[in-house]
């Protein structure tokens, strides 16, 4: 099965900034892709989608905050958060939207504190 490998969490403050990374193993091009998080005793939830086409969907929660975007040539997504909350915090992951990948990867903490 395809490997996805998250990168780019990190400790930040509130109104930071950090940019993460999704690297699959595999061709992603034919894939609407998408970005989840989960926080401490919650479920994990999408927070933002990209189809194959580029277009792009988020959760009212990081709307205007966060973009989504693609690279299909290096099968890398990334999630840009800006003005970032105490709220983000989370261990994000990335996999298709619907999920399809039943491993999941490793994920990458993100926290954000003063």
């Amino acid at each position: 099965q395809v490997q996805l490998v998250e990168s780019g969490g990190g400790l930040v403050q509130p109104g930071g900034s950090l940019r993460l990374s999704c690297v699959a193993s595999g061709s992603i091009s034919r894939y609407r892709m998408g970005w989840y998080r989960q926080a401490p005793g919650k479920q994990r939830e999408s927070v933002a989608v990209i189809t194959s086409g580029g277009n792009t969907g988020y959760a009212d929660s990081v709307k205007g905050r966060f973009t989504i975007s693609r690279d299909n040539a290096k099968n890398t997504m990334y999630l840009q958060m800006n003005s970032l909350k105490p709220e983000d915090t989370a261990v994000y992951y990335c996999n298709t939207d619907p999920v399809t990948v039943i491993t999941w990867g490793q994920g990458t903490q993100v926290t954000v504190s003063s």
